[in-house]
């Protein structure tokens, strides 16, 4: 690294370039704290430009307190008061700003957008006006009782704001009850009678109840719980304070409960002011699945004055039968609720409701609290282990009420088991321990007691609970990897018996997963001794099962080898997996991590070496499924619990994309003769995998017949099964299918035996017709078949020829673009610099616009110019001013489509720095194009269609800023390869100098249409850097003029050179070195030049006779008035004669040959040629443009050249409509846009998607897009010709179409650049709604995002233009319409606030030359 001079860049170097870079970047930080946080030594904060620098870049930085280099500098501002309510108007404020600058200048105090006034300096205090009625913010319920807003100090001096500190307006009157109101941090008083909460303490008096503290408002106290039993008439007695007296005309109190969304409204009595109580009343809620149901209470008067319940007391509606249809479960209900149990009945109830008098209404507090008739409903489990331990389950109604009453009271099958406390569930559930039994007890009922054992209080059980004997026969598998995790089978008898199971491999345990009555399922640990032989053990309970039973740990599997290494994103393509010990896993399977998310297949053990999987598929559907090649994040195999093989780091499995199919047509239906194979169209075919045997295998079916496959790169064929009929077509590989559609394969219908008869007549009778005809004119038919055959021969020649031609070229032009990439990898693609690009764009065909120059003024006059401009650009800077500016000139006839789209660039440029607020001014005048738009009822297509407005050129300069970084890493390659591509294959043929037509163009306008013999000649040209080196071969034809020779040399020498940088063709003389050591100079036009009837042709080099490998070289152009004369274009008397004035002498100037130049006879009307004669002169014959074949039979060369250029196409078409390409991104600027539009789109109910499509696409691609393709010179250092921009304007033309909604309906008399990509705008069309579609599924981007970037690039581009002189470009368009901008401020309200009108006409008395 090295320091520049001025030590504020540094140089780095890296392996391939060498970079400048500033040694800081202050403008990152957006505030002072951040700035002097930072830690950059460089970095200070410029107090009144508000911006984070370097000292020498703040202005007047050595004054006090306008340059902060510490924390402690910064500004700190603080206001009282701090707050206000919303209806208090132009209070006065005092602002206290600490470690401001001297500020005689004055200041503007802003509140956010509301509005801004001028503020009173006083010492270091600012004395501001709050805003005036109609600038309050409104605020409403919803968003609380405050808003907060920037109170910000605005410098005069520099138009920047420079402190700001939070102000509060608040509005009382959005609370609607006593506590919120007077618990606000606001001076917010409760009228109690009034019932309203305001600001003004003098609207509310006493004799209202003016309430300032909390305890003073009306509100109900806390209440234990209030029960009420449905259909119980009963009050609701609540406590309360402060409870108003209602007034004369005012209603009384009532009480509202909303019982499941039913509001029920009970009148309700006031006894005083701490006591409410709502009227006798009943209620009731719906359905027996509830027990209790907390019902929300409001205690209102007058209406809807609501009483606050700050303690929320709620009221218990309860029913004693619900969910409790059993006397235990009734006694266990809360005794607050005072339910019973209705013997004579059988229910719970209250004790008012129990009508029967002979069996007694029990109580859980009463003298009779036992429920009888004790039942067992369920037992779990119903066998165990003799050995005991076993718990057993038992369920069932009123099984005792407490513990004590069942606890000695439980046998199975005659074995005392012991209940346990921590599992028993009064009346529900007993859960006991088991004993053990004797050999001879088998099977026994459950018997139980609650309380005491007499009757009425026992019950046995209606099943019967058996002992049985355990045992173990078996193990599988016998062995497993010392890893653990293999699944093992336990196999014996009576194995699902007893209540818990422990299996254990030696000291390990063995985790339980599940078990039946003869298998026990359990999962390994891993072996804590490594590789070992372990003895099994069962408990089942206390049993221990004895069985000599015995497992193996052994090595961990290892996996060797894969192949293939890849599969398509479906997967269930088949790998083959090498390894050892593969055989001890069960079930393996393989896995792979995708995006975050797991996929697994399984797999399939061939022997300990070998197994086969299929590969997962990790796209979910074909929607999300990635075009390009993908890796997964992990990938490897689920062997039990071997975690070395989850993820294997020595594989580079890789996922190729799925295949992509072509329907059969439009109707999905396929006609064919039976026989005729079946071609199925499509992509990715075949994965482009570097090396392997190993292919795709396809399936295909027709109905549910297979047939044999053939594979190619872009189709499958289908030899056809002996069918007919109609029949499904159905194309598998690996996990995906997919159906082209229908096919029908028609019979060959048999003819009947009439038909035959027929038939065989009439065509008798035909033969016999046709001899003799044939016998009449068989002179004349022998010369008609010459003639025939003759056509026949030449267009079978023609079509050969077009076929190889294109095959051939296309082969050469891929060598060619390789070699030229290759250099490009060198010395780089010759993009223009960031400011010469946006110039061109912004400015095309001006080269030194006034943006680039230092502002012109005469000395005189230059302070008070630069002054009033400084004060234009804060004016530029408000927002306010630009939209009544831009409107207004707008709105005038004399302002043309020229100045719209000049002052869209001027203001553009002016704001580069100021990106974020460019794209808030941009939104806002496409927001008001879109409604002017449909205002006006045009059709909502027509918008952004044509640059009418100067919002519409703001956007296409919008997207030149931003869409640079993009073409530099990412479109531009394939731009300037197809540039490249054109270029050279326009130059593999014949090119007319004079008309710009070539053998070989997609431009039918541009197509030679003639057969013009040529050949190929390589000229070996001296290296003129240098002459001892080796010579440089140059590619060149016979038929080339001079001048195209030079540069074709030029083009070569110094193909890793911008074009800016090269000589000059007409700078350069070509001088051809002969054998002899003669040297002549080659012109297109001399003595030699033959001139016939009119027409001068231009010297070509078949012209000179110049052999192939002749040497030629370029020299400085001479300043003489002789040219080179061609031996061989001359008689021999008169070549004598000029090789009499050749002089041989040392010298190499001595040795050019020279002759006078020809002067063009103006007056003579000589015409001049090179290859056609221009067909617009009336004295052309018939001929003299082309061959005796008609001239449309040359139109296939456009064929040819459309096919040797597709890719080049295809891959920019490819690279502009991906959302990520070449390892770049989408611009944010793109996706920020289109949600833009279609968030205008929702905004007017424009749902059709060919609208949304169509804003879209005149947006980018037509506003951007079709620019640069069409001007490539643009972004790169180049040089383009009019054949080549021909073919550019097809390629242009072609991008449109495909962006287009509409159909094209093509016919014979449709252009032909038209018919030209017919077949390939469909595909294009499909790109571009796969690309609008996968840019709306992209999350959105915050505006805090989007701002962040938008600075970024205002930073990286700060001082590329002149800002003073493209202010005062602008201004021009001030000093022309004056009065009618001074008008509409006037007009203006906002404008009015801020005294817009008045800082114009400052503006306009600087800068008149008359100040």
């Amino acid at each position: 690294m090295a320091f520049t001079k001025n030590e504020e860049q540094l140089f780095v170097m890296s392996e391939k370039q060498l970079t400048r870079v500033p040694v800081e970047s202050c403008g990152q930080y957006t505030t002072c704290t951040d700035c002097l946080g930072s830690g950059d030594p460089h970095c200070g904060w410029c107090v009144l430009h508000n911006t984070c620098t370097r000292k020498e870049r703040c202005e007047r930085s050595h004054e006090a307190r306008r340059f902060a280099s510490e924390m402690k500098q910064c500004v700190r501002l603080t206001v009282h008061p701090n707050n206000i309510s919303v209806s208090q108007y132009k209070v006065l404020l005092v602002l206290e700003a600490y470690n401001v600058p001297e500020l005689s200048a004055g200041v503007n105090c802003t509140f956010e957008d509301l509005s801004e006034i001028d503020g009173h300096v006083v010492g270091n205090q600012i004395r501001c006006i709050s805003p005036a009625e109609k600038e309050v913010p409104r605020i409403i319920t919803e968003n609380g009782d405050h808003h907060i807003v920037q109170l910000q100090l605005k410098s005069k001096e520099t138009g920047m704001t420079f402190a700001s500190t939070n102000f509060v307006f608040y509005n009382c009157s959005v609370h609607n009850s006593c506590l919120s109101c007077v618990e606000s941090p606001y001076q917010c008083h409760w009228c109690k009678y009034r019932h309203v909460c305001t600001h003004d303490p003098q609207t509310c008096s006493f004799q209202e109840g003016r309430v300032r503290m909390p305890e003073e408002c009306p509100q109900l106290l806390h209440t234990e719980r209030i029960l009420i039993p449905v259909d119980i008439v009963k009050p609701i007695t609540l406590k309360a304070k402060n409870l108003p007296q209602p007034q004369s005309g005012q209603k009384g109190y009532e009480c509202i409960l909303n019982i499941q969304g039913n509001e029920q409204r009970v009148p309700a009595l006031r006894f005083n002011s701490s006591s409410v109580q709502c009227q006798n009343t009943s209620y009731d809620y719906e359905g027996m699945e509830i027990d209790s149901l907390p019902v929300e209470l409001t205690v209102v008067w007058n209406g809807d004055f609501s009483i606050d319940n700050p303690a929320l007391n709620k009221v218990h509606l309860y029913k004693c039968g619900a969910t409790r249809p059993s006397c235990g479960l009734c006694l266990k209900a809360d005794p607050d609720f005072e339910c019973g149990w209705c013997a004579g009945e059988s229910k719970c109830t209250l004790k008012q409701h129990c009508s029967t008098l002979e069996k007694p209404w029990l109580e859980l507090m009463g003298t009779h609290a036992k429920c009888e008739n004790p039942r067992i409903t369920q037992i779990i489990p119903v066998t165990g282990p003799r050995d005991g331990g076993t718990k057993v389950t038992i369920r069932g109604e009123n099984l005792g009420l407490e513990f004590w009453e069942i606890q000695n009271n439980v046998k199975v099958a005659e074995v005392k088991c012991i209940p346990l406390i921590e599992e028993y569930i009064p009346a529900e559930q007993i859960v006991c321990e088991m004993g053990s039994a004797q050999q001879s007890q088998h099977a026994g009922f459950i018997d139980v007691c609650v309380g005491e054992c007499r009757d009425g209080f026992m019950v046995k059980s209606s099943l019967l609970y058996y002992f049985v004997n355990l045992a173990l026969s078996k193990l599988e598998p016998i062995q497993g990897p010392v890893s653990g995790g293999t699944q093992v089978t336990i196999t014996g008898t009576n194995l699902n018996a007893g209540s818990s199971v422990k299996v254990m491999f030696g000291e390990q345990p063995c985790i339980f997963d599940r078990r039946t009555q003869t298998e026990i399922f359990c999962n390994t640990t891993a072996s804590l001794k490594g590789l070992q032989k372990v003895e099994v053990t069962v408990q089942i309970d206390r049993a221990k099962i004895h069985q000599e039973l015995q497992f193996e740990y052994v090595e961990d599997p290892r996996i060797v080898k894969i192949e293939p290494e890849w599969s398509i994103f479906s997967g269930n393509t088949p790998i083959s997996v090498w390894g050892t010990n593969l055989d001890i896993i069960r079930n393996p399977q393989i896995r792979a991590k995708f995006n975050g998310k797991e996929h697994i297949n399984n797999c399939t053990v061939l022997n300990s070496t070998e197994m086969t999987c299929q590969a997962p598929a990790v796209a979910v559907n074909s929607n999300n499924q990635p075009d390009v090649t993908e890796r997964p994040e992990e990938f490897g195999f689920i062997m039990d619990n071997v975690q070395a093989l989850l993820v294997l780091n020595k594989t580079n499995f890789t996922y190729y994309p799925d295949p992509v199919f072509e329907s059969f047509n439009p109707s999905g239906i396929l006609e064919l003769k039976p026989g005729s194979p079946i071609i199925l169209k499509g992509k990715n075919i075949i994965p482009p995998v570097a090396g392997g045997n190993m292919k795709l295998k396809y399936f295909m079916f027709i109905g549910e017949k297979p047939c044999t496959v053939t594979v190619s790169d872009v189709q499958l064929l289908c030899e056809s099964p002996n069918l007919t009929g109609r029949h499904k077509v159905m194309a598998r590989v690996g996990g995906m299918e997919f159906s082209p559609g229908m096919v029908y394969i028609t019979p060959d219908s048999p003819l009947s035996v009439p038909a035959i008869v027929s038939i065989a007549a009439a065509g008798g009778l035909l033969i016999i017709f046709i001899v003799a005809v044939l016998i009449a004119y068989k002179r004349k038919s022998r010369e008609s078949d010459l003639t025939l055959k003759r056509l026949q021969m030449q267009m079978d020649n023609l079509e050969s020829r077009v076929a190889l031609e294109c095959k051939e070229a296309f082969a050469e032009l891929q060598t060619d673009i390789h070699e030229l990439t290759s250099d490009l990898d060198g010395a780089g693609i010759p993009f223009l610099d960031y400011r010469t690009y946006t110039m061109r764009v912004l400015f095309p065909g001006i080269e030194d616009h006034p943006v680039l120059r230092d502002l012109e003024v005469p000395g005189y006059r230059q302070e008070r110019v630069e002054k009033g401009l400084k004060l234009f650009a804060q004016m530029i800077n408000n927002k306010v001013f630009l939209l009544s500016f831009i409107r207004t000139l707008e709105s005038q006839r004399s302002f043309s489509m020229r100045d719209r789209g000049n002052v869209a660039s001027l203001i553009m440029t002016v704001l580069q720095s100021k990106l974020e607020y460019a794209t808030d001014v941009l939104k806002q005048l496409l927001s008001d194009l879109i409604d002017k738009n449909l205002e006006s009822k045009n059709h909502p297509k027509l918008l952004l269609r044509r640059t009418e407005s100067v919002a519409e050129k703001m956007l296409t300069n919008w997207f030149t800023f931003l869409l640079y970084k993009f073409l530099k890493e990412c479109a531009g390659e394939p731009l300037f390869s197809l540039f490249c591509a054109i270029k050279q294959q326009m130059e593999k043929g014949p090119i007319d100098s004079i008309t710009g037509e070539a053998r070989y163009s997609l431009s039918e306008d541009k197509l030679i249409r003639q057969q013009i013999d040529y050949k190929t000649l390589v000229l070996n040209c001296v290296n003129p850097d240098n002459v001892n080196s080796p010579m440089i071969p140059v590619k060149i034809l016979n038929c080339d003029t001079i001048t195209q020779v030079k540069e074709k040399i030029l083009d070569t020498i110094f193909k890793n050179l911008p074009c800016s940088h090269r000589p000059k063709a007409a700078d350069m003389d070509l001088e051809w070195r002969q054998a002899s050591g003669a040297r002549m100079i080659l012109q297109d036009e001399d003595i030699t030049t033959k001139i016939e009837n009119d027409w001068k042709r231009l010297n070509v080099i078949a012209h000179y006779q110049v052999p192939d490998g002749a040497v030629v070289a370029l020299v400085s152009k001479q300043v003489t008035a002789y040219n080179a004369v061609n031996n061989s274009t001359v008689s021999r008397t008169s070549a004598s004669r000029y090789e009499n004035m050749i002089k041989y002498t040392g010298s190499p100037d001595s040795l050019r040959s020279r002759t006078p130049m020809i002067t063009p006879d103006l007056e003579s009307g000589v015409k001049v040629w090179h290859l056609v004669k221009n067909h617009e002169h009336g004295d052309q014959k018939e001929g003299d443009r082309g061959s005796k074949m008609v001239s449309e039979i040359y139109l296939t060369r456009l064929l040819a050249t459309k096919g040797t250029l597709q890719k080049f196409v295809d891959d920019l078409f490819e690279t502009i409509f991906s959302t990520a390409h070449r390892g770049s991104a989408l611009p944010l600027a793109i996706k920020y846009m289109f949600d833009f539009l279609d968030e205008q789109a929702d905004k007017h109910n424009i749902h059709d998607p060919h609208v949304r499509h169509t804003w879209k696409s005149n947006c980018l691609p037509l506003r951007f897009w079709v620019n640069v393709i069409k001007n490539p010179q643009f972004v790169f250092d180049i040089h383009k010709n009019s054949i080549t921009d021909a073919c550019l304007s097809v390629v242009a033309q072609t991008f449109m179409d495909s962006c287009s909604t509409s159909e094209h309906r093509l016919g014979k008399d449709s252009p032909s650049n038209k018919l030209l990509y017919a077949k390939d705008i469909p595909s294009y069309k499909n790109w571009v709604e796969r690309y609008y579609s996968d840019i709306a599924k992209m999350p959105s981007i915050s505006d805090q995002d989007m701002n962040a970037y938008l600075a970024e690039q205002s930073r990286m581009h700060m001082n590329e233009f002149n800002t003073m002189s493209a202010l005062s470009e602008i201004y021009s368009y001030v000093g022309k319409y004056s009065e009618e901008i001074l008008t509409a401020l006037d007009q203006d309200d906002q404008a009015g606030k801020q005294k817009l009108a008045y800082k114009l006409e400052q503006v306009i008395a600087l800068m008149s030359i008359d100040s």
